[in-house]
């Protein structure tokens, strides 16, 4: 997106600037700050929404079409929420910078310094060195064109004419016959294998999970020790027949019966335990048995709700100024502030510019191009501006849940948005620091499973607004970390991000739309296809049906209790690794995060569909 509208912002330079239509069409010349403007915009209109899914999901599986207009409202009401939310907050995850890194010693200082957000900086060498003075960066823009337009013609090779580039196994092609080969050595095709030792042609691919061209070497280490630990637990839990695993597909994300084995794969037929009004029907339920899920999809839970728990204990015991700066407004001298009369009147304005000024210049932690921008005079975003977003997001989101027919009542829609409100905070600060983000989806699903026993459908739209509401403010924070290292204006930025979030919710439930209808039988099957995989619905909807029935799959004493117990051990795992290095000073380890390294060791259960194209 950032070389496609640089090339349309220089072709459209050409416009004769006659009359005001073509001034208006061609300001001239095309600069850093409007390229800035259209990339964050199209970022945040391209951010897949987590409220489609709930929408192709009823369609799928609840033979459910909501509303067009009642949905669209949905999932532009989602989105916004998470950056009404996140805008609050960005003087916590967003402006404050240490740059406390050396070359030599940039791993052991990263956690110590503020949110760097280094997913951003491809983006932003990219941008200034397109608006450099030509004569400057010639070179480098020659080899830059040059490398573009090779990889441009040769993406349509992996993409559209010869798709097996996009994973080539030499074992697998060695031995075709072999199961074993496939499960581990497999992985171009949705749920084919661990991909272990495969090369891939197509950079979407390589980049899927972390590209290695933005993320730090800290992040980059721990996540390959917790993939390399994935295809030890993974092999380790089909082969040694962990929870009856060989009776079912070695990756999947679907539900199955008792009548599952080896050779024959039975997926749950939910129609049995479900009522008219789509709630569990415990009879239904109690003749059909309790359904099974695969082992290694138990293995990823596991291993993410440890690592869920153990990113909040990580961030408390190497990041805790950040996390206690996160909280400041709850300090005694602000929540008095709350009393008075004036706090309410936001139509009168917070502090004055000069206030603001002198205090962003005093901060020494302040990020030095936020102050340039102060300095030169940029004025900030009052915070009533995002709190009204917010407040408007979470009315029109009330509203929509009970026109749809969602079954979330209204007190579970408020508890879903106060998880977003925290977890923004935790996990978004991680991001800034790492460029990790973490998927807090199961917990939110765990949560509504307790909260509304029974009640599937209510357990997706509660996730899709405490989940999505959390991964929308992270992207939030990310681009609005581009603005200010570019020096947009931050009313600029606010009105990029917004314009976006609308446009792209409207387009994604229409793209939504045409692949449910187009690809419906493809999205409910197993393993999909090379180019098309229901996975992320299927997920989606599995867990919701399975945390509906917590007390029967996943409570102490039931089958997969172990899905449980694994928060209360994350809550433990990054002691150790904390008291040692605070007690030996041994460099090592400070460089393991184990929040990052749980993750990991469940990537390959997660999503194996083909990634999307990055935003940027």
């Amino acid at each position: 997106m950032t070389v496609i509208g640089y090339a349309l912002g220089e072709f459209m330079s050409f416009i004769p600037r006659i009359g005001p239509v073509g001034k208006f069409l061609n300001p001239f010349p095309f600069n850093s700050k409007e390229h800035a403007f259209i990339v964050i915009m199209a970022s945040a209109a391209a951010t897949n929404a987590v409220s489609t899914e709930i929408l192709a999901a009823q369609r799928l599986y609840y033979n459910m079409d909501p509303n067009a207009g009642a949905a669209i409202f949905l999932v532009i009401s989602s989105q916004l929420l998470g950056f009404g939310i996140a805008g609050l907050l960005r003087s916590v995850l967003v402006q404050p910078t240490r740059y406390a890194c050396t070359f030599k010693s940039c791993c052991a200082q990263l956690t110590q310094s503020r949110m760097l957000w280094p997913i951003n900086i491809p983006i932003v060498t990219l941008i200034e060195t397109l608006h450099r003075d030509k004569r400057e960066t010639r070179f480098r823009l020659k080899v830059f064109w040059i490398v573009f337009g090779i990889l441009f013609v040769w993406e349509i090779i992996p993409e559209w004419i010869f798709p097996v580039l996009q994973g080539v196994s030499i074992f697998c092609l060695a031995k075709q016959n072999s199961l074993l080969f496939t499960n581990l050595f497999g992985g171009s095709s949705g749920n084919e294998g661990l991909g272990f030792l495969s090369v891939s042609f197509d950079w979407q691919y390589i980049a899927s999970l972390g590209s290695p061209m933005w993320l730090p070497l800290y992040t980059l280490t721990n996540s390959t020790i917790g993939y390399l630990l994935c295809i030890v637990l993974f092999m380790g839990l089909y082969y040694g027949n962990v929870w009856e695993s060989q009776n079912f597909p070695f990756l999947s994300q679907l539900l199955f019966d008792n009548s599952s084995n080896s050779t024959s794969f039975s997926p749950y037929n939910l129609s049995l335990i479900l009522t008219p009004e789509n709630e569990i029907n415990r009879a239904g339920l109690e003749q059909n048995g309790v359904p099974y899920l695969t082992g290694t999809y138990i293995g990823y839970l596991i291993t993410t709700n440890m690592g869920l728990t153990a990113t909040i204990v990580h961030m408390f015991l190497w990041n805790f100024d950040d996390i206690k700066a996160g909280w400041a407004f709850l300090s005694p001298s602000n929540l008095r502030k709350l009393l008075q009369p004036s706090f309410w009147k936001f139509w009168q304005g917070g502090k004055s510019p000069e206030e603001h000024k002198r205090e962003v210049l005093e901060d020494p932690n302040m990020d030095p191009h936020y102050k340039m921008m102060v300095q030169s005079g940029y004025s900030e975003v009052p915070n009533w501006w995002y709190g009204l977003v917010l407040f408007t997001s979470f009315v029109v989101g009330l509203g929509t849940l009970y026109g749809i027919q969602s079954t979330l009542p209204w007190w579970g829609y408020i508890i879903s948005n106060l998880f977003a409100l925290l977890f923004i905070l935790f996990f978004g600060a991680q991001m800034g620091l790492t460029g990790f983000q973490f998927n807090q989806q199961p917990i939110i699903q765990m949560v509504a499973g307790y909260i509304h026993p029974g009640k599937p459908l209510a357990n997706m739209y509660f996730t899709v607004f405490g989940f999505n509401g959390v991964q929308q403010g992270q992207w939030l924070c990310r681009d609005l970390k581009v603005a200010q290292l570019v020096h947009l204006s931050p009313k600029s930025t606010f009105t990029a991000q917004m314009t976006g979030a609308v446009i792209g919710g409207i387009f994604n439930y229409v793209m939504m739309k045409t692949i449910v209808t187009n690809q419906f039988e493809i999205l409910t099957s197993i393993e999909g296809s090379n180019i098309w995989s229901g996975q992320n619905v299927q997920q989606y909807n599995t867990l919701a049906i399975a945390w509906s029935i917590a007390g029967d799959m996943f409570s102490i004493g039931a089958r997969y209790q172990w899905v449980t117990i694994a928060y209360l051990i994350g809550f433990i795992v990054p002691v150790p690794f904390w008291l040692i290095y605070r007690y030996t000073k041994i460099r090592f380890f400070n460089y393991i995060n184990l929040s990052i390294i749980l993750w990991y060791m469940g990537t390959s259960a997660r999503l194996r569909d083909p990634p999307p194209l990055h935003p940027y």
